[in-house]
């Protein structure tokens, strides 16, 4: 007999969160919503959703559940052999690690609602923008029927309404974006020198979006300009509650070259190599830099060993559920007249 049962899928992996919980897999949660207090909970239960990669109809539909397990155990088990003193890695477990890292950067549930965020914007000023005498022409283009007028006046309010439709992706498009992304972001970890670093009195917390990108302590914070993969000044990633990595910012190795400069070459050959990378052991200010990044990288919740949330930072901002929006025209009103040109007779 199949069984029907609910499943849930972990979007921070188990066996990562067990670096941080103690006897029996027990971890400490603090959500961000300041309504609620903080609890302890089997890592089992937190970190997840049911059937969040649950493709329905699909031959085999927790498929890509068992593809991340694979990924996962086998990121798990070279993060166990540095806990263990390996380090710097060979470039085949490197590659494999900074896909890891990747991957996790992107398969929460902030980047699906993201992405429905910033596409129902995006229709909204398309149909929006349209005019509403353009709207049976979108219609038949973009869904493909004759609507009637009671149909016409139902998607124009529901389009245009503040924030746009409201759109739910399929599963499958989550898990094609994350992938594409998770591999196109990969050789900007990579290419990065690793500085692990190593905590003794002092811990690591972690969060439902443990990979975190550090603004340049130099940037001007009037500027408001965003910081991405390619720009941070660093990437941190609590690997356990007593060894975090830093990924810094490579163009210090490179800033006095010409883009067709040899050397180019041997330095990305070394830094991929490992060559460039280092240990030191970790300090109270590392320590700070660490954990404030991770808890402003959180998206709802914290997470700690029961015996570190000391460690925590005391100000916490509230739960933030996608991570990039835009605003600007995506905001405007609309009175129902085409913003260009006349409007356009339905085929």
């Amino acid at each position: 007999m199949v069984s029907h049962a609910a499943k849930l899928h972990h979007y921070v992996p188990q066996g990562y969160l067990r670096g941080f919980a103690a006897g029996k897999n027990q971890i400490r949660v603090t959500p961000l919503d300041s309504n609620r207090s903080p609890f302890t909970a089997s890592v089992k239960k937190v970190a997840a959703q049911t059937h969040f990669h649950t493709v329905a109809g699909a031959k085999e539909p927790d498929g890509f559940e068992k593809i991340l397990s694979a990924v996962e155990g086998d990121a798990i088990g070279i993060i166990r052999r540095m806990e263990k003193g390996e380090f710097p890695l060979p470039e085949e477990d490197r590659t494999a690690l900074s896909f890891y890292f990747a991957l996790q950067a992107v398969r929460g549930p902030d980047t699906r609602k993201t992405i429905e965020t910033l596409r129902a914007k995006l229709i909204r000023v398309e149909v929006g923008a349209g005019g509403r005498k353009n709207l049976k022409t979108w219609i038949k283009r973009n869904l493909g029927f004759e609507p009637t007028q009671e149909q016409e006046q139902l998607i124009w309010e529901e389009a245009t309404q503040p924030g746009g439709p409201q759109l739910t992706f399929p599963v499958s498009v989550h898990i094609d974006h994350m992938v594409s992304t998770a591999e196109y972001l990969t050789k900007y970890l990579l290419t990065r020198p690793w500085c692990l670093v190593r905590f003794d009195r002092r811990s690591l917390i972690t969060c439902d979006a443990p990979v975190s990108l550090i603004r340049n302590p130099n940037d001007d914070s009037w500027m408001g300009v965003g910081v991405g993969f390619g720009t941070a000044w660093g990437i941190s990633v609590p690997i356990s509650r007593k060894l975090g990595l830093l990924m810094s910012d490579p163009t210090v190795m490179i800033n006095h070259l010409e883009a067709q400069d040899p050397k180019l070459q041997e330095i990305r050959d070394l830094v991929v190599s490992g060559r460039a990378d280092r240990t030191e052991a970790g300090t109270t200010a590392m320590e700070r830099l660490f954990n404030e990044h991770t808890a402003e990288s959180a998206r709802e919740y914290v997470y700690c060993h029961p015996d570190d949330a000391q460690f925590i930072p005391s100000e916490l901002h509230e739960p933030t559920l996608i991570n990039a929006d835009i605003g600007g025209l995506f905001d405007a009103e609309f009175d129902g007249q085409p913003w260009f040109g006349e409007a356009q007779a339905a085929p």
